[in-house]
């Protein structure tokens, strides 16, 4: 039946936002509270604050100082709906989203910010065994992972059993990589001098393995040299030019040698997520839909990629870099632009990003900044550093409280989150000592 035209002329526009990151939250909010239908949808019910999350792993954090509920953030934009559901495909002539349980939801715009997946390179086996660092279970995973063996370690009384346990494999020389090899190193080196009466610290081995030449390598040499020099200077040791073979339960085989280690962290890649699947078309490198400089899909309509998901070039025409910062700026901008598109008729302009730094932290005191024409490192780069991360984080109670625990921390090097869930103990004895009791 058709519609009439007074029915027509009062039916809101409707935005649908697939994920909830840096991009989706920050598109959603500037379509807020106006006369635009938004719906967002992510697998999640809360959103996470991922350049964080190697400090969940190291018991720094809890899960719960960097995440919040989506509808919680949303939640004070009536016209923000949030659906908790995992699209699989997109059908995009009859302008419908598909989800995972059968249902369906239509869109006038689609903007697909569902982020990106860490990538190994065909051998997805190996992901049971080196766990990424994208999600709360991941983190939490990998902090367990930590935590058990060093209670392992103190009742072992076999010596290499004791090193192998107390050797952990960071697989990556990027930021991530680098932040977790020197956040694992200080924890252990604390822990074992402060809470282990049976260890020593220099039982402990940190491994970073890079298959480059150097880690850091989308940092000048200057800053890459110095993180190299500092993470050595705390007991890590860095493997360059040596690729990762295979990944077993026991350890990790990489440049012809087998590395016995009790947790081993992958961070050497990411790959998009499956939107170009969804949509049918061929992705660009690393997976990431090509978008034009309005963000919208090439050779779509009405369909927008953002963040990691978007393969945008920056005014060098190379691919803009998969930082938060890209994600957060395409989401504002994206938001304003179809706000005016939709209630105005003013055309979607070009999105131009602009570089407000490329930063990695090495440890305590210790940080790097890239801002292009020129570099800081050091304690002022770590508290530049720190002062950005809490300036991102989503809402001033989480600013507040991980700012609190970060001075905490700093002043008694304590760490407030080393619980082991009980779920997680299935092997807390030895295997020496399990062989003494079966003899019993």
């Amino acid at each position: 039946m058709m519609k009439s035209g007074t029915e027509s002329a009062t039916k809101r526009p409707h935005v649908v936002i697939v994920g909830a990151g840096f991009g989706g939250l920050a598109c959603a909010q500037a379509l807020g509270n106006t006369e635009i239908d938004v719906t967002v949808i992510d697998r999640r019910n809360h959103n996470l604050f991922q350049p964080l999350l190697y400090q969940v792993a190291t018991a720094a954090l809890s899960p719960a100082d960097i995440s919040e509920p989506i509808r919680r953030t949303l939640g004070r934009y009536e016209n923000i709906h949030v659906v908790m559901a995992e699209v699989v495909s997109v059908d995009a002539p009859a302008r419908t989203v598909i989800l995972k349980d059968g249902g369906s939801t239509p869109f006038d715009r689609l903007v697909l910010a569902t982020g990106s997946t860490y990538n190994y390179f065909g051998h997805q086996d190996w992901q049971q065994h080196a766990p990424g660092l994208k999600s709360v279970h991941e983190a939490r995973d990998i902090r367990h992972r930590l935590l058990l063996a060093f209670e392992k370690a103190e009742r072992s009384t076999d010596e290499a059993e004791k090193r192998s346990l107390l050797t952990s494999v960071v697989i990556g020389g990027g930021p991530t990589g680098v932040e977790m090899a020197g956040a694992i190193s200080e924890l252990g080196r604390f822990m074992i001098a402060q809470d282990f009466r049976r260890l020593h610290p220099d039982q402990l081995t940190v491994l970073l393995i890079e298959a480059g030449p150097r880690i850091l390598s989308t940092f000048p040499e200057t800053l890459s040299r110095y993180a190299s020099d500092y993470l050595a200077g705390i007991g890590v040791d860095i493997r360059l030019d040596t690729p990762v073979e295979d990944i077993t339960a026991e350890g990790v085989q990489a440049g012809g040698t087998f590395l016995p280690a009790s947790c081993i962290v992958w961070g050497a890649g990411v790959k998009a997520s499956p939107a170009a699947e969804w949509l049918g078309i061929e992705p660009g490198a690393g997976g990431r839909l090509p978008v034009g400089p309005d963000l919208s899909v090439t050779g779509t309509a009405g369909i927008y990629a953002l963040g990691d998901t978007a393969l945008a070039l920056g005014k060098d025409r190379n691919p803009l870099p998969a930082l938060a910062q890209v994600a957060k700026q395409q989401g504002i901008f994206l938001g304003r632009a179809l706000k005016a598109d939709l209630l105005s008729g003013k055309p979607i302009p070009t999105f131009h990003f602009r570089n407000r730094g490329n930063t990695a932290v090495i440890g305590r005191n210790a940080a790097i900044f890239d801002f292009g024409s020129w570099q800081i490192k050091g304690r002022l780069a770590w508290l530049l550093w720190a002062l950005v991360h809490v300036y991102l984080l989503v809402n001033f109670e989480k600013r507040l409280l991980v700012s609190i625990q970060w001075i905490w921390r700093y002043s008694t090097r304590q760490r407030g989150a080393r619980v082991i869930d009980e779920t997680a103990v299935s092997a807390t004895v030895p295997a020496t000592e399990a062989k003494d009791r079966a003899a019993n």
